[in-house]
């Protein structure tokens, strides 16, 4: 689905990302590279598949938008340098002559020279593309930039005609900022409350849809 923001055309993916056009731009957030594997440190038995799948749903939208810039808003990494984030490693090998930008997350924790390393930029807080602020939690302040953030992992619950309902991620447009869904399948939902103006725009296994 392609969506017109601050006179610019973004593109949403039901492979939760967004397609910025423009400037050859693809746009993600909360990949959590890292995460199945703390989980099995810790005793907990998650698949390292779910690592996997998240890749190749990465290489699956590199094939279709050919981005010159892959452009992260924060939780690239849910922690340490692990088994998982080696499978990165030789993921971003095959892509290095694309640019990767991270805007730290709370998870985002590994050590600077772990970052020169797989080749990716790194903004403690923010980066400005006009009309864009990019950010990884929502701003505490409005002004001429529009942000589009992560960290909260929108969802939306879809009603059916026989009371039933779905709960979807979501791209989340509000006024003065927008939230985009968490990339990685392994994390959960947070139902927002809408004001009026408010966009939710579902992810549904089939396409984006405007609820």
């Amino acid at each position: 689905m392609t969506i017109d923001c601050k006179g610019e055309q973004l593109i949403l993916s039901n492979e939760r990302a967004i397609c910025w056009p423009a400037r050859k731009m693809l746009i993600i957030s909360d990949l959590h590279i890292g995460k199945s594997a703390y989980f099995r440190k810790s005793g907990i038995q998650v698949p390292d598949a779910i690592n996997h799948t998240d890749l190749q749903r990465l290489s699956t939208l590199m094939s279709e938008f050919s981005p010159e810039t892959l452009l992260v808003t924060g939780d690239m990494f849910h922690n340490n340098i692990n088994s998982d984030a080696n499978a990165f490693m030789h993921w971003r090998n095959s892509y290095a002559n694309l640019k990767v930008i991270l805007i730290k997350g709370n998870h985002d924790n590994l050590k600077n020279e772990d970052y020169e390393a797989l080749g990716i930029e790194v903004h403690q807080k923010e980066l400005l593309l006009a009309p864009f602020r990019f950010i990884h939690d929502k701003p505490g302040e409005v002004d001429d930039y529009y942000s589009i953030s992560g960290h909260i992992h929108p969802g939306v619950i879809i009603y059916g005609k026989a009371k039933q309902q779905l709960k979807f991620p979501c791209f989340y447009f509000g006024k003065h900022y927008a939230i985009l869904p968490a990339f990685s399948v392994f994390t959960g939902q947070k139902i927002l409350d809408a004001e009026q103006g408010d966009c939710f725009y579902a992810i549904t296994p089939a396409k984006v849809v405007r609820v």
